[in-house]
């Protein structure tokens, strides 16, 4: 059974005149099998965040079909998305609050224990840096700290919006390394790039995107 399903999912936006609209996605059909590490690959604004965005509840379609772990029915979609850890393009915690801190708080929203904060900041390679105030991080520890937030919930999907956008090398390396972890440990990872190289060296499968159509 596949993990992600659609058929012909399409975004369209409305312009506000009455002939005229903006196709966002266009009638894209792929899947994602379970343990696979799936890259989305496509420049900045192909569509990779508003495909995400129908997937995750955020934005309605305007056509097409998709399937979460076989659910089709608004029931089945919704538990399925209790399944799903996501983080999108930006991480957002409290500055003042350390990395361990902001993961307690994520952690008491989701009913998981401290020892479930431990082992997250192990997997995304925190544990060192737990006591450091999320503003005095580097983009690629916050990067991390939000994918550490994600596997509270111990997700069956991990959905990560442009994980290495704005990181210089090293801190590509980091979240490429947490990434490849994570795929090894069984999990299936839908992961949106617009970086050909990191998706080259992460992924085991990939769809490619531009302007709104699946064109690989």
């Amino acid at each position: 059974m596949a993990v992600i399903q659609t058929q012909s999912l399409t975004k369209r936006y409305p312009s506000g005149l009455r002939t005229q609209s903006t196709l966002a996605v266009d009638a894209i059909t792929f899947s994602v099998q379970p343990g696979q590490v799936f890259g989305f690959l496509g420049p900045n604004g192909s569509g990779k965040t508003t495909t995400i965005g129908m997937l995750l509840g955020i934005i309605t379609p305007t056509a097409g079909t998709f399937r979460l772990f076989g659910g089709t029915t608004p029931d089945e979609v919704l538990a399925a998305r209790q399944r799903i850890g996501a983080t999108l393009e930006y991480p957002n915690f409290y500055p003042y609050l350390s990395c361990r801190d902001n993961l307690r708080l994520v952690a008491r929203v989701k009913g998981r224990t401290k020892k479930d904060v431990d082992e997250a900041l192990e997997v995304v390679g925190l544990t060192a840096r737990r006591k450091t105030k999320f503003k005095a991080c580097s983009l690629g520890m916050k990067q991390r700290l939000a994918i550490g937030a994600t596997l509270l919930g111990d997700p069956e999907l991990i959905v990560l919006d442009e994980p290495a956008n704005g990181l210089d090398p090293a801190g590509q390396r980091e979240i490429r390394d947490v990434i490849v972890g994570l795929g090894q440990r069984g999990k299936t990872i839908f992961l949106s790039s617009h970086i050909l190289h990191e998706v080259e060296r992460t992924c085991t499968h990939v769809a490619i995107i531009e302007r709104g159509r699946l064109v690989k």
